[in-house]
């Protein structure tokens, strides 16, 4: 089950899928000085494609920087052209829920949008999960827990604070107030260390301690990933879709 990642970052969605058995092949991102532009892959030497190509130009929170984004703009095209070229069996793209869909030749393509909490985990976090193959439309079956859990945080994202937040009697999170009389918001609080925004990941507390990136450039890389539970279980999908379906 050999795997080439595209646009890895710090490797939380490689982490899901080795911990599931897959063997993944770290392709070029912009993190570590690679460019994907001047990427060109070898053809049928892949089983799968995964990726997650950067998402600030989709993202709703781009009314607060109307800049973001822009610098690298829309990337979806070169995650197609890779697939393209490597011509796996099959490619899974995680982004936010108001990217598009991706369009490749050859490959039937189901989307889904599913949130991080309904695998029982504390953080909300949404993502859009798009899985092509080539042989028939085959979607991906992401378990969920039984019942969310009853601690709550927000998204993780590269500026992270610490949100008061209750809960309801209807079981819907509603928003705190401070001292003021102000809503609290996600730029309101004390930024949020960076070992809890790794354990909200499912990642290692201590992952980063020798890292010699700065605070903020963690808090970043941290924030553009994708939670290793939603990772395994999108890698336990694929493996019930592509590999238990065929034997």
């Amino acid at each position: 089950m050999l795997v080439l990642s595209l646009f890895p970052g710090l490797g939380l969605l490689d982490r899901g899928f080795e911990q599931e058995g897959f063997c993944v092949v770290r392709g070029p991102d912009i993190l570590w000085g690679s460019d994907v532009h001047n990427f060109h892959p070898p053809a049928g030497k892949f089983e799968g494609v995964i990726g997650g190509p950067p998402c600030q130009i989709f993202s709703q929170l781009r009314h607060i920087q109307p800049l973001a984004g822009l610098k690298h703009g829309n990337l979806i095209p070169e995650f197609e052209r890779v697939v393209s070229e490597a011509r796996p069996d099959w490619f899974v793209m995680e982004n936010v829920p108001a990217a598009p869909t991706p369009a490749i030749d050859g490959y039937v393509v189901h989307s889904q949008v599913f949130d991080n909490r309904w695998l029982g985990e504390a953080q909300q976090r949404r993502r859009r999960i798009s899985f092509g193959n080539r042989t028939s439309l085959r979607s991906l079956v992401l378990e969920e827990a039984i019942f969310e859990s009853f601690q709550y945080s927000q998204s993780v994202n590269g500026s992270a604070r610490l949100v008061n937040v209750k809960v309801g009697g209807s079981g819907k999170i509603k928003r705190t107030f401070t001292a003021d009389g102000k809503r609290h918001g996600p730029g309101i609080g004390r930024l949020t260390a960076v070992a809890d925004m790794l354990e909200l990941q499912g990642a290692p507390r201590d992952m980063l301690d020798e890292s010699p990136f700065t605070e903020g450039a963690k808090r970043q890389m941290i924030g553009n990933g994708v939670p290793i539970p939603m990772a395994c279980a999108i890698a336990r999908a694929v493996r019930r879709a592509v590999y238990e379906h065929a034997a």
